[in-house]
């Protein structure tokens, strides 16, 4: 009867290597996935605290005593926009935006009822790889995920 059991260290040479080189390109994606997902939960963090800011901004100038209503003049619409995407009601040269990419074309300012007033910011967030998967066959698979950030305030 021969010798069942483990083979021989000498069997076992470079296994370690093997399946090191079978594995690490798995937890290298996994590790870069996390990071990718931690990259795109800060990204919207800054777009949900500047939309924050800007309604703030918006809500506390918008209100007309006079008339009893939220009255948004195109300067005030504009200024709202800057403040969102920048931080600064006027002049944003040289402020970085709060996302990279965001325009004030992201930034939406409307009335809500007489005295409510929203801010809508739309920002697709695109990965460090690029903003598509080139396929084999057909189309090519889009990496753009899309977010979006409302808030509603009264007007003061």
């Amino acid at each position: 009867m021969g010798r069942c059991g483990f083979k021989s260290v000498r069997a076992q040479r470079g296994l370690a290597m093997v399946e090191l080189a079978l594995t690490l390109p798995l937890l290298v994606l996994l590790m870069l996935t996390f990071a990718e997902f931690g990259r795109m939960l800060f990204q919207y963090n800054s777009m949900e605290q500047a939309s924050r800011d800007a309604g703030r901004y918006v809500a506390s100038q918008a209100w007309n005593s006079t008339l009893g209503t939220v009255q948004l003049s195109t300067a005030l619409i504009a200024q709202t926009r800057n403040v969102a995407v920048y931080g600064v009601p006027a002049n944003p040269n040289g402020y970085p935006a709060a996302a990279p990419g965001l325009t004030t074309g992201n930034v939406t300012v409307s009335a809500v009822g007489t005295d409510h007033v929203r801010v809508s910011i739309a920002y697709t967030f695109v990965p460090v790889i690029g903003s598509s998967i080139p396929a084999l066959f057909g189309s090519s698979v889009p990496l753009g995920l899309l977010l979006t950030s409302t808030v509603v305030m009264r007007a003061l």
